[in-house]
């Protein structure tokens, strides 16, 4: 009987070796899937660019380029903005943050990837 469970047990060991080294190697694949995706300052430029153009009153082009105070900023008074527009109040303010993010995605699509990367990426330009 201890024969059998010793090979069962080496059974195991084996599976949760080989599972452990697939995870692994995904992991790693998705990793430098990822890096590739977003490492380079052109796909950071287009990616933040694109999503300011569609999406920039949620402040997700903020988000991607790593600042997360703007990106808050953007979202909060486009939601303020919605919910007081059953006010009628809000109709004065729901148009800013789409316009605000349509101007960055210009902005960020229209310069040098170089002139980009320094601006927003090393300086930490957050707005404009």
């Amino acid at each position: 009987m201890s024969e059998e469970n010793k090979d069962f047990g080496d059974k195991a060991e084996d599976a949760a070796n080989d599972f452990a080294n697939e995870a692994k190697k995904t992991a790693n694949e998705f990793t430098e899937g990822l890096k590739s995706a977003t490492g380079g300052s052109e796909n950071k430029k287009v990616l933040a660019g694109i999503l300011a153009i569609l999406l920039g009153s949620l402040g997700v082009h903020k988000f991607i380029l790593g600042y997360q105070k703007e990106g808050f900023i953007l979202l909060g008074v486009s939601l303020a903005a919605y919910v007081l527009s059953c006010l009628a109040v809000g109709l004065l303010f729901v148009w800013i943050p789409g316009l605000v993010g349509l101007i960055e995605g210009i902005i960020y699509l229209t310069k040098s990837d170089e002139e980009f990367y320094n601006t927003y990426q090393v300086g930490k330009k957050p707005w404009f």
